[in-house]
């Protein structure tokens, strides 16, 4: 089942998103019963990932490279990760984690240059979209 989230960055666009429950099942319930939720959050090369979140899960069918636009749970961090595009240990076409994540859905409406403007540390909110 798909579900809808909102990611909220102050002075942005929202990030919607949309859970696949089909990807990493137990993962994707664990940020709906967490939500809603604000964090600080980084950049890493064209990745936005928070700091330390409410979720706390297992690697489920964790994988070592992902896709633009993936939406991920890095179990190492407890973080949500939203993948832009490449990161700086990928090799030349790859998007590939720090170590691996559970990818949960899809960034299906964002504007990528969110990327050069965000701050570091800045606070993102995650809520359900009704």
């Amino acid at each position: 089942m798909k579900k809808k989230i909102l990611a909220s960055i102050t002075g942005f666009e929202n990030i919607n998103i949309e859970l696949n429950d089909t990807l990493s099942p137990k993962t994707c319930q664990s940020i709906i019963d967490s939500l809603p939720f604000s964090v600080n959050a980084h950049v890493w090369g064209e990745e936005i990932y928070t700091d330390e979140s409410p979720i706390s899960q297992a690697e489920e069918n964790a994988k070592d490279l992902v896709s633009i636009n993936d939406v991920a749970y890095w179990p190492s961090g407890k973080a949500i990760c939203l993948f832009f595009g490449p990161t700086p240990i990928g090799k030349k076409g790859e998007i590939k984690p720090y170590s691996p994540v559970n990818v949960v859905g899809k960034i299906i409406f964002s504007d990528k240059s969110i990327i050069k403007k965000f701050t570091d540390g800045q606070e993102i909110s995650f809520k359900k979209i009704s």
